[in-house]
């Protein structure tokens, strides 16, 4: 029996409908992608965080995260506060806030290994006018030096309601959001090292469905969380699937309620989390402490 040769494709004038050994090189040798930041030649390098900071939250501002190496950690994954008048924000100007954050996705730079991944969920904000968050943190990771991979649109499934505006008139309706973001950035290169012995625990139903860019799940209940705006533990849970191996370090700079070190202690990985609300701390924590009393997992992780 002969083997088949499996063709590869290119770019054409009106694309393939095949992904097969494609080559991209004429699309991305284009001049729309002229000047763009592109793929590095990097050493990964990647140092050990030491044992008494690993699966520890820290009620601090995530500004300084001293307690990490450079290049130690594998995956930084958040929910922002939106300084949208909720009791945790501190009712900054927009310049103030998003002066903020740029300090903070710096750091997150810094403590990352190359290639390592950045997950931010995000909303919009306002409709008099309207505060497209999401586009000014992409202008924000690009001025660091991020390397963006794409955004998922969160479909929040959210039914019911109106919005508010003019009923049923053009004078003045509003859009009603149904959706979040998640944005996705990497650090100097798109292709992350394996390291020796790391295994991937996705299944392959995991990555057909998380590789959409539309994901449909249900918002967490603030009230049941005790937190004004936790997210579901599927949003941490899928990011951590498709962009770690088990074992590897997650950072949450905005911890919140903890679902982050939750869902990485479910998937097998280690965790590092801050907040400067002792409250949340303290939620978190507890959080985390009825779910290793409940498995075999609780001899394996000191969290204090």
């Amino acid at each position: 029996m002969s083997k088949k040769n499996h063709v590869g494709t290119s770019t054409s004038s009106f694309g393939v409908t095949s992904r097969r050994n494609h080559d991209s090189s004429k699309f991305y040798d284009s001049n729309l992608y002229n000047g763009k930041r592109i793929n590095e030649k990097v050493e990964y390098v990647e140092n050990e965080i030491p044992e008494k900071y690993l699966n520890k939250l820290f009620c601090k501002s995530s500004e300084d995260m001293s307690e990490l190496p450079d290049n130690s950690v594998h995956l930084m994954v958040t929910s922002p506060p939106y300084n949208a008048c909720k009791e945790y924000d501190e009712d900054l100007t927009l310049d103030e806030y998003l002066y903020l954050l740029k300090t903070i996705l710096s750091e997150t730079f810094r403590v990352l290994v190359p290639g390592g991944r950045v997950c931010i969920n995000i909303a919009n904000l306002g409709r008099k006018p309207y505060i497209p968050l999401h586009s000014h943190i992409i202008r924000i990771m690009d001025d660091i030096g991020f390397l963006m991979r794409g955004e998922i649109i969160w479909d929040k499934s959210v039914g019911g309601g109106t919005a508010w505006g003019s009923w049923k008139s053009a004078a003045n309706p509003v859009l009603r959001d149904q959706h979040e973001y998640i944005l996705v950035f990497c650090k100097q290169t798109f292709t992350r090292k394996k390291p020796i012995n790391r295994e991937n625990t996705i299944s392959k139903k995991e990555f057909l469905d998380y590789t959409k860019s539309i994901w449909k799940f249900s918002p967490e209940s603030a009230k049941k969380i005790g937190h004004p705006a936790p997210f579901p533990e599927e949003l941490p849970y899928r990011c951590i699937q498709l962009f770690t191996y088990k074992n590897e370090v997650v950072l949450d700079p905005f911890i919140g309620a903890g679902t982050t070190a939750l869902s990485s202690l479910k998937t097998h990985r280690k965790f590092v989390g801050y907040d400067i609300k002792e409250e949340y701390v303290e939620i978190a924590e507890e959080r985390i402490k009825e779910y290793l009393s409940q498995t075999t997992l609780k001899d394996d992780f000191d969290v204090k």
